[in-house]
């Protein structure tokens, strides 16, 4: 099991999330993802990949997991491990980029 923290961009997008009943179904979707990142962060449905793009505060990789599929916008789940160990940080919650 990892402990996960958020972000305040994190907490700030999962709270959007919540807040807006059109989202209802997506907020879910997130939230059931990241109780699997916290059990498995390579859980099949994540479909966890790394993400070249960006890199941590501190030069860590920087991993995308999917939050939902062949959906528009379909929402994802960035992250990495740490800041220690059995520790993951969630950096942002967004739509498909």
């Amino acid at each position: 099991m990892f402990d996960i923290y958020l972000t305040d961009t994190a907490k700030n997008q999962l709270e959007r999330l919540k807040k807006d009943k059109g989202l209802e179904k997506r907020y879910h979707a997130v939230k059931k993802a990241i109780h699997f990142l916290s059990e498995n962060p390579r859980h099949k449905s994540l479909q966890t990949h790394e993400f070249t793009s960006l890199i941590g505060p501190k030069g860590e990789k920087i991993f995308e997991a999917y939050a939902e599929q062949s959906t528009p916008d379909a929402y994802r789940i960035f992250w990495y491990y740490g800041p220690d160990k059995k520790q993951i940080t969630i950096i942002a919650i967004t739509p498909h980029p």
